[in-house]
């Protein structure tokens, strides 16, 4: 540091904080991803039900003795967990979209 300058005061650096908080909280928060990273990502929760379901039956068929049972029942519970984990993913979105509209005043 020179002794030409004083340090500025804490005053002077709240202020600028201030400013800088402000202008951050007007600023338009980015989108999250296009349509093809949202299909993308509504179609790994789907698949990932689906093997979770398929897995967990597999194995409790393997351990039970119950074959093909347990298998069609996990996957068919998991095929409805993954329409409904995408459901709930896509009301997400589109509730996101219908608030950004109105916030744009469109």
């Amino acid at each position: 540091m020179t002794a030409d300058k004083p340090p500025p005061s804490l005053e002077d650096l709240d202020e600028r904080l201030r400013k800088a908080r402000s202008a951050q909280e007007h600023a338009k928060p980015p989108t999250r991803s296009g349509p093809i990273g949202q299909a993308l990502r509504l179609s790994t929760e789907m698949a990932a039900a689906l093997v979770v379901g398929a897995v967990i039956g597999w194995n409790l068929d393997s351990w039970l003795g119950t074959k093909p049972w347990l298998l069609l029942l996990f996957l068919v519970l998991g095929l409805a967990a993954g329409l409904l984990n995408a459901y709930r993913a896509a009301k997400r979105l589109q509730d996101a979209v219908d608030n950004e509209d109105k916030s744009s005043g469109a």
